[in-house]
C-alpha cells in the first residue's frame, strides 16, 4: 500500500504475500495498538495514586493524559512524511521502542517535569506508529484481504478499552501504578522480539514516489473520509468524556460501571462483525455504524430516564462504534494508495483532534447549556457524517467495500 508497484515487484516479500492471514504478524500489529492505547489511558485510571506518588494535584496528574495527545497530534504528519524513505520494520520497531524508553522511565521518575516528557515521547511514538499499521497491515496480504487484515490488526484498540484499561486500574490500586507502568515496558520488549521475529520487513518510498502532504489532501476522497472521521470521533468523545454527568443528569438509576461495560463488550462484537464483512461492505458498514450512533443517541434523548433504554442504548453505540477505527482507515489507505502512510497520518490528527474537541465541547455544552443540549448537537454531527459518507459514493466510501 505505502510504495508504489515496481518497488513492490522487487521487495523480497512480495512474493510470500499469503493466501491466508498472517495472523502472527497481524497479532503483533495488534498488541502494539495495545499497548499504545493502554499507554494513553491508562494515568486516567490512577490519577490520585500517580498525584500522590509524584506529589502534584489530580488536576496536574491528568495533564499526563493531554500532553500524550499533544505529542501525537503534533508529530503525526511531520514525522510519517520525513519518514517515507525509511525501511518499515526498523521505522515500526522505533515507534515501538518509544513506548518501552517511555514507561520505563514513568515508572521510575520521581519528577513531574521528566515524567511529563516522557509521556510527550510516548505521544509521539503514538502519532508515528498510528499512522504505520494500517498500511502495514494492507501490505501484508493480497487487495481482498487488506480489509480483514487492517480488522485484525486494529483489535487491540477495543480490547484495550474493554479489559486493559479496567484491569489496570484494578493492579495499580493493589500493586501501585509505577508497576503497571512497568509491566507495560517489559511488555514493550517482549513486543520488539516478537515483530522481529514475525513482522515481514518492506521498503520505503523512493522519493520520486511521493507527493507532498498538501497533494495527499486534495486526492479524490481523502478529505471526505477525513471530515467523517472528525465528525463521529467528536461526536462519540463528547459523549464518551461527559457520560457520568449525562447519567446523573438523567437520575435514571443506571450504573455507570455497568454502561461502560455494555459498551465495552458491544465494541468487541462490533470490531468482530466488521472484520467479517468489511472487504465486501465497507460503505455499508460505515453508513450502518453512523446510524446506530445516532439511534442510541435518540433514545437516550428520548428515554434516558430509564435504565432499560441507557444500557440498550450503549450497546447499539458500542456496536457501532466497535469497527470504526477499522473502517476509517481501511477506507483512507485503499482512497491514498501508494501515499495511505501520509494519508493515514491525518486520521491520527484528525482522530486527536476530535478527542481534544470532545473534552472542549462537551464542557462548553454542559456549563452554558446542560445535558439537554447534547443529544441535538450529538445528532447534527452524526447527521453531517452520514451525509458525507453516504456522498463519498465515488471515492472514499465506494459501494462493495
Amino acid at each position: 500500500m505505502t510504495i508504489a508497484t515496481n518497488t513492490l515487484a522487487n521487495d523480497a516479500h512480495l512474493g510470500a504475500q499469503p493466501a491466508r492471514l498472517p495472523l502472527p504478524a497481524l497479532l503483533a500489529l495488534a498488541v502494539a495498538g495495545f499497548i499504545t492505547v493502554l499507554t494513553e489511558a491508562l494515568p486516567a485510571g490512577l490519577l490520585p495514586q500517580i498525584g500522590a506518588g509524584l506529589a502534584i494535584s489530580e488536576p496536574l496528574a491528568g495533564q499526563l493524559v493531554t500532553i500524550y495527545a499533544f505529542g501525537s497530534l503534533v508529530a503525526a504528519i511531520p514525522l510519517t512524511a520525513a519518514t517515507q524513505g525509511l525501511r518499515r520494520r526498523p521505522l515500526l520497531l522505533l515507534a515501538i521502542a518509544g513506548f518501552a524508553i517511555a514507561n520505563a522511565v514513568t515508572a521510575a521518575s520521581g519528577s513531574y517535569t521528566l515524567t511529563m516528557a516522557a509521556r510527550f515521547l510516548a505521544g509521539v511514538s503514538a502519532g508515528l506508529l498510528w499512522a504505520l499499521l494500517a498500511g502495514y497491515a494492507a501490505r501484508m496480504v493480497p487487495d481482498h484481504m487488506k480489509g480483514r487484515a487492517i480488522a485484525v490488526a486494529m483489535v487491540g484498540i477495543p480490547l484495550a478499552l474493554s479489559l486493559g484499561v479496567p484491569s489496570g486500574t484494578f493492579l495499580g490500586a493493589i500493586m501501585g501504578w509505577r508497576t503497571c507502568f512497568g509491566i507495560m515496558s517489559v511488555m514493550t520488549l517482549g513486543l520488539i522480539a516478537w515483530v522481529r521475529a514475525s513482522v515481514p520487513d518492506f521498503a520505503g518510498q523512493p522519493a520520486s514516489q511521493r507527493l507532498p502532504v498538501a497533494r495527499v489532501l486534495t486526492m479524490p476522497g481523502v478529505r471526505p473520509v477525513l471530515f467523517v472521521t472528525l465528525a463521529f470521533v467528536l461526536a462519540h468523545n463528547i459523549l464518551y468524556t461527559y457520560i457520568a454527568p449525562f447519567l446523573r443528569e438523567g437520575n435514571a438509576g443506571a450504573r455507570l460501571d455497568l454502561v461502560l461495560l455494555v459498551f465495552g463488550v458491544a465494541s468487541l462484537a462490533g470490531i468482530w462483525i466488521t472484520g467479517m464483512l468489511i472487504d465486501n461492505w465497507l460503505r455499508a458498514l460505515t453508513l450502518a455504524s453512523t446510524l446506530m450512533f445516532g439511534l442510541s443517541v435518540l433514545a437516550l434523548g428520548v428515554g434516558g430516564e430509564h435504565p432499560a433504554v441507557i444500557y440498550a442504548a450503549a450497546g447499539i453505540w458500542g456496536l457501532g462504534f466497535g469497527g470504526v477505527a477499522t473502517l476509517f482507515q481501511t477506507a483512507l489507505a485503499k482512497t491514498a494508495g501508494n501515499s495511505a502512510d501520509v494519508a493515514q497520518s491525518m486520521l491520527v490528527t484528525a482522530w486527536n483532534l476530535a478527542i481534544a474537541g470532545g473534552g472542549v465541547i462537551g464542557g462548553v455544552l454542559l456549563d452554558g447549556f446542560g445535558i439537554g443540549a447534547f443529544p441535538p448537537v450529538l445528532a447534527a454531527l452524526l447527521t453531517a457524517t452520514w451525509l458525507a459518507a453516504w456522498s463519498a459514493r465515488k471515492h472514499g466510501f465506494p459501494p462493495r467495500g
